[in-house]
């Protein structure tokens, strides 16, 4: 693990290929100088995917392969254990229904639990394949999962779990963001990207856009007062994308194998997890369409997932050290590394 916790202050902007030059912002920025500030030792078998942090912001839910790991956001203690996800990618929140929901790739469904006793309520079948992201829009009052391995989505019921719709998909889905008025947008992991609308109340298609110089778009995050979408790509790019229009309308240099983005409306940063290069790219949003690229800290190898706390600006990633990768075999062909079962930790970074 990196013991540098020092952010390197960069100052870049990287408009499209042909936009005019914008005015420079000259305002006094938020303070950007984010470092890891503590790590919380969970260790644990099993790798990780998504983090979720409930609207209290007092639990963090963490993937943890076959479960998901509940932690208390005040000491960095486990507090209990969600039992049988298995294959878990993503957990969201209804807290209209007092419900969590979880997607569960391996066994293609979706566990419901309660949010205040997190007893698990129901697993039920998501009618796709590979469960993957998994998102509730308030404004359809839908649970959506998004399904890389049949390419489509399936639309839930948030009480019975019943598959209310499948919207087939030019392409596997990845994270999935709601403007809270009527429109989901996912990203579609193709090269060149692509993003894909969706009415929250008809359940169908309503644009396709292309993603320019954006292949394998991942994480996704959402400024919903300026209608600005950001997509996080191989390349080490970040998209930015009129909600409205579709029109890509800035490209921002990031680090290396990004998997999460998040955007804090309060201090107008946009954030990048890279796990290649084990940083956090924070990024300036001057105007709508002008971006700076203000710090990159140091966080550690392999932390390319994050949850962000808009309330105290914390933000949460989650790494380990793997062991060597097992010989491939007739049954696992392309074998991963195992996790260090003792090395899992949960690394917050805010504002020093």
């Amino acid at each position: 693990m990196s013991r540098n916790l020092s952010s390197i202050v960069l100052c870049m902007t990287l408009q499209l290929a042909g936009a005019g030059p914008a005015a420079a912002d000259d305002s006094p920025l938020p303070n950007a100088d984010y470092g890891v500030s503590t790590l919380w030792q969970l260790g644990g078998i099993g790798g990780w995917d998504y983090l979720a942090l409930e609207p209290s912001g007092a639990r963090l839910f963490v993937s943890r392969g076959d479960r998901v790991d509940v932690v208390e956001t005040a000491t960095g203690r486990r507090a209990t254990t969600i039992p049988n996800t298995a294959g878990v990618h993503g957990i969201a929140f209804a807290p209209e229904f007092k419900r969590g929901y979880t997607s569960n790739g391996r066994a293609n469904t979706v566990t419901a639990f309660e949010l205040d006793t997190l007893r698990v309520v129901q697993e039920s079948p998501v009618g796709g394949k590979k469960p993957d992201a998994i998102l509730y829009d308030p404004q359809g009052r839908h649970v959506l999962t998004a399904n890389g391995a049949s390419n489509d989505i399936s639309v839930l019921d948030p009480n019975s779990l019943q598959v209310l719709a499948n919207i087939p998909l030019p392409g596997p889905p990845e994270f999935m963001a709601t403007d809270g008025t009527g429109t989901v947008f996912v990203n579609i992991e193709t090269e060149p990207g692509k993003l894909i609308a969706i009415d929250a109340k008809t359940l169908k298609i309503k644009a396709t856009w292309g993603l320019p110089g954006c292949a394998n778009p991942t994480g996704l995050a959402i400024d919903t007062t300026h209608r600005r979408l950001f997509s996080v790509c191989d390349g080490e790019v970040m998209a930015v994308t009129d909600s409205v229009s579709g029109k890509q309308v800035a490209r921002v240099a990031i680090g290396a194998g990004p998997d999460a983005a998040a955007f804090d409306p309060d201090l107008g940063f946009v954030f990048s997890s890279n796990g290649a290069d084990g940083t956090l790219t924070v990024i300036h949003q001057d105007t709508p369409d002008t971006y700076r690229v203000i710090a990159t800290v140091q966080t550690q190898k392999y932390a390319r997932t994050m949850v962000l706390d808009p309330a105290t600006h914390r933000i949460y990633l989650a790494s380990a050290r793997f062991g060597p990768t097992p010989a491939a075999t007739a049954e696992q062909p392309n074998p991963r590394p195992s996790v260090d079962p003792q090395s899992f930790v949960i690394l917050v970074a805010e504002p020093k």
